[in-house]
Parts: structure tokens; sequence; C-alpha cells
């Protein structure tokens, strides 16, 4: 081990995501197929078996799905893996697209946030929603709990995030925010926990046992302004780059009038399903704690506001 090559941080194994290895971040990354990473040791290793194209099979429609949408193909069951999440063993990077809501736009009403989640080859895997009262949104606005619901592509919620109703200010250390990730719903497989710090909206990743796994570290000041605003995913003494969650710029009308929101979150291929999952969980709670608005209110942009 040297200084240029560091040991992976404990639980993951970053094989194939050293620097120099990896596809720059936002660049088209390995198609279905061509590239799956290597097991790793680690307890958060990806242990499942390489997957092929014999299981590109047809996907069966789902319910009210909109014309043209394509699918990701239906993976078949994998031992020690959640159901629903065996979509996660195949990728190394999610897109995250917000849908426009015309409600908001016109009368200034908050509605639930509903969301794409694709592949870098454009399939969607999943559709997430968010499921709160009209009360709760309107008046707690991007501080609000919420419980989002993530299904497949046959309508199965596989993955829940619950978000608890907490102080949105680093002048409260003893109330940070957190979310719990429950893979399949009502199962915890892990909890993203803020950190306090002066300045830098910092995060932890913990497993099911509330055991420490990764760190997430963003920029003093998060404004979209012209340009995308990243979240780096770090091992635990923060030496190590693990992936990114990026909020990416999508235009100024779209920034201007809209609170709807494109990210994308990148990780190792061998990186657990669950730590996958929770990351996804990483990437929502930063989009309600620094990218959501209401009415016409502007983003916010750093851990005082």
């Amino acid at each position: 081990l040297t200084a240029n090559n560091p040991a992976p941080a404990p639980g993951f194994s970053n094989t194939g995501y050293a620097p120099g290895n990896q596809a720059p971040y936002g660049h088209p990354q390995y198609a279905a197929g061509n590239y799956y990473g290597t097991p790793g040791a680690g307890p958060y290793a990806y242990q499942a078996q390489p997957m092929g194209n014999q299981y590109g099979a047809a996907v069966p429609p789902i319910q009210n799905q909109p014309p043209g949408t394509i699918w990701m193909p239906i993976p078949p069951p994998l031992p020690n893996c959640p159901p629903g999440l065996e979509y996660l063993t195949q990728i190394d990077q999610i897109l995250i697209h917000q849908q426009i809501e015309l409600l908001e736009i016109f009368i200034g009403l908050e509605s639930n946030n509903k969301y794409e989640i694709k592949n870098s080859l454009g399939q969607r895997v999943y559709f997430a929603a968010e499921d709160t009262d009209c009360c709760t949104r309107n008046c707690c606005g991007p501080a609000r709990p919420f419980t989002m619901k993530i299904m497949d592509n046959l309508g199965h919620e596989v993955i829940r995030l619950e978000r608890p109703l907490r102080c949105s200010s680093c002048l409260f250390p003893c109330c940070l925010q957190e979310i719990e990730v429950q893979a399949p719903p009502g199962t915890p497989v892990g909890y993203v926990v803020q950190n306090w710090h002066p300045c830098l909206p910092k995060f932890t990743i913990q497993d099911e046992k509330r055991m420490d796994i990764l760190k997430i570290s963003g920029p003093c000041v998060v404004c979209s302004c012209c340009e995308d605003v990243n979240f780096e995913v770090k091992s635990l003494d923060e030496v190590s780059n693990v992936g990114r969650i990026s909020k990416q710029w999508s235009g100024f009308l779209k920034e201007a009038f809209t609170d709807t929101d494109n990210f994308g979150v990148s990780f190792p291929m061998d990186l657990d399903v669950r730590m996958k999952a929770v990351m996804l969980g990483a990437c929502f709670l930063i989009d309600f704690m620094f990218f959501e608005g209401i009415g016409d209110s502007h983003q916010r942009t750093g851990v005082w506001q």
C-alpha cells in the first residue's frame, strides 16, 4: 500500500475504483454486461455473481406507465440481497430526475415530490413518490418530515425512506437531520445522519446497527449557479473518495422558476446494495435540505439556513 494507492475504507471494496481507473463523473459509463467490478472482502462488499445479458428479458408493463418509458430489465433474485435491490448490483451510477409539478408553478402550493430514477443508459430503475399530507408540506416546507416510497418496474415498493421532523440549522447540534432507509419497507438497512459543522454540510452513512461506514462532505456554499454542486462520499478517515452525489445544473429557466432538481449518484460497482440504497437516501435528504423551495422562496445556500 502506498500514498497513491491507499487501503480501502472499512465497509467497502474500491477495486476498480482507484484514481485513473474510473470513467469521469457524468461521462457515459460502463454499459450493461461489460463491467461489474470484483467482489470485495469487506462486510459491505458486493458478493453477488456477475450478471450477464442472458437476463435481458422483456419487462412486464407497469400500470399507468408513461408512453415511451424504457425500464431496466428485471434481474433475477440473488442470495443475501433484499428483494428489489438486485437492480443496484448491475450499476455504478444512478440519475435522479424530479418531475415538474404544474400546481407548484401556477399557484405556489407545494405538492408531493415525484422522481424518476434511471441508470446511465437512460433506463428507468425505480420511481419515487413522496407521501406527505398537504398541511405538513406547506407549513414545514423543505424541513418537513416525509415518507418516500421507491417502487420497482412492477409497482412493488422496494425501498422506503423515513425522515423525522428535525431542526434545519446547525445552531441546534443536538437535533440535526437524519433519514432512515428501509429495504424492504419495515426493515432498516442504514441511516444518513447530519454531523455538526459550522459551515460545511457533513453527513455520516451508517449501517442498520448504527455503525459508521462512510462520510459525505459538501461545499461551504451550496448554490447551484451554472454549474454542478458536488457532495463527495469518502472513507471514514475522509482520505479516499468512494463516490459522489451531484446536484446537476438544469438550466436557467428551470432553476429560476421551479424547485425541480436533477441529481447523479456514483458509487463503486462492488459496494453492497444496502449501502447503495442508503446513498440514494442521502441524495433525497440533501435535495430537501439545500435545494427544495416552497412558494417564492429561494434555495437555501448553507447549513446556517
